[in-house]
This record gives structure tokens, sequence and C-alpha cells, in this order.
């Protein structure tokens, strides 16, 4: 397997030096600061997330707005309690994108998280204190428990959120097949594990957060 420092040192040549390629890492929050997120914004995020998915993410930012009023700013609660009727009248409200199946997920993951409380005093605390040495199992736990939030779509809501990860984006697939990790592009669970073996590897060689470690790699190859 090819080590970060040779991977590092090909992204930097091909973004400009290293200072250059370190403007590009994304902001990661410390755990302390995640638990200080409240859940409505977990949901929002991951709503967002999902609307935009196969979808014009500039017609979903600039209807934003109209989002957060049609589900009153995604209180977890508030949103686990839509009734049928409550959907119905929300695929007929144009302030949003009326997607009757990304509608309805908005419930299904106001419950999630209604349960993640009940199970770890909030939201916000279980992504905090998840250890990113197995990622993938929370990877896991999004796309069984959570409605649509598997693939990428759940790693780009913890990426914005602020919590450490990595995105098995195309570029980074790649990569990882450049390495010598895989061979193809990860999907089965064997193939999830080597990733995160990977991972743990050069986090430990380099003491870089994953989502560094991801977003290097992503740029270490031709796009």
């Amino acid at each position: 397997m090819e080590t970060f420092k040779a991977i590092y040192g090909r992204a930097a040549k091909r973004h400009g030096g290293a200072k250059a390629l370190e403007a590009e890492m994304p902001v990661i929050k410390t755990a302390a600061q995640l638990k200080k997120i409240s859940d409505d914004r977990w949901l929002a995020d991951f709503t967002k997330r999902i609307f935009q998915a196969g979808f014009n993410w500039n017609v979903i930012e600039n209807k934003w707005p109209g989002f957060e009023d049609a589900f009153r700013g995604f209180d977890p609660v508030h949103c686990a309690h839509l009734s049928d009727e409550d959907i119905d009248k929300l695929l007929k409200d144009e302030r949003i994108v009326r997607n009757g199946q990304k509608v309805v997920s908005v419930r299904a993951n106001a419950q999630f998280l209604c349960d993640l409380a009940n199970e770890h005093g909030s939201a916000s605390a279980f992504f905090a204190g998840w250890p990113m040495d197995d990622f993938i199992g929370l990877l896991d736990i999004l796309k069984k428990r959570g409605a649509r939030l598997g693939g990428n779509t759940g790693p780009y809501g913890l990426r914005m959120m602020g919590k450490d990860s990595f995105i098995l984006s195309k570029d980074v697939a790649a990569a990882l097949i450049h390495a010598g990790v895989v061979d193809k592009v990860p999907t089965s669970q064997k193939a999830m594990r080597q990733v995160q073996n990977a991972f743990n590897v050069w986090h430990t060689e380099s003491a870089k957060p994953y989502a560094h470690i991801s977003r290097v790699l992503g740029l270490s190859i031709d796009g």
C-alpha cells in the first residue's frame, strides 16, 4: 500500500505546493464543539444533503429559508410527529421541493435523531463520540437506521457539520485503487474494512484528521 507521504507529495505537486494544498482542507470540529450543536441542525443538514442529491444544489440553497419555515426549524420532535395529513400539506407547499420520498425521509430521520437522543442524551453526543477508527460502523448505522443516508449523502452531511469523516467520492475511490487499497470502487463490507484500515494506517502515519486524508486522496489524482 502506498504511504501517505507519497500521496501527499503527489497532491501537493499537482496543486501548487503544500501551503496551497493545506488551504483546501475542510474545517473539523472537536468533540466538544460537536456536542454543542443542537439536534435540529443535524436534521436540517441531513435533509439538505438528501434534497441536493441528484438535484441542482443552488436551487436547494436558494429555497432553504422556505424549508426551514415549512419544517418549523427542523425540530426533531415536531418533525418525528408529522402526520400523514401534514406530509400531504408539505407536498403542496411551494416553499420546498416537493419530492414525496425525500419529504417523508424528514419524518423518518427526525425519529432516528430522537432515538439517538434518548439513547445518548443527544444526537450530537452520539456523533461526537463515535470513534474514527470505525467510521464505516457509523456509516452503516446511518444507512440502516436513517432514511436516504446511505452512499455519500450521510458522509457529506457529517462533513458539513464538522465531524471528522472520509467521503468515497469518485476521485477518492480512484486514489484508493491507485494506492493499492482496493482493486475497484469499494462497496462490499470486505472492501470497506480495507478502506477503514488504510485510513487508520495513514492517520497513524500522518496524525492528520481523516477528513484531511480523504481530501488529499481526492486531490492526488487527475480529476
